[in-house]
């Protein structure tokens, strides 16, 4: 339960460091690319990206050891 105000001012703050020139030059020379978007949108990818994968193991029958 973070209150909202927390959250949207931490993702400001986030979003303006990930557009700060030295930031970007790191992570593209690592291959990265920060995308910076808004809580909600974060909050559906991980949701898409949890049930891509879930179904990905499911049907892989891979199984943790």
């Amino acid at each position: 339960g973070t209150p909202a105000a927390i959250i949207a001012w931490l993702n400001r703050e986030i979003v303006a460091i990930l557009h700060l020139p030295e930031v970007v030059e790191r992570l593209s020379g690592q291959g990265a690319e920060a995308l910076g978007s808004t809580p909600e949108e974060f909050a559906a990818y991980i949701k898409s990206e949890s049930a891509k994968w879930a179904k990905v193991v499911r049907e892989s029958g891979a199984k943790a050891e």
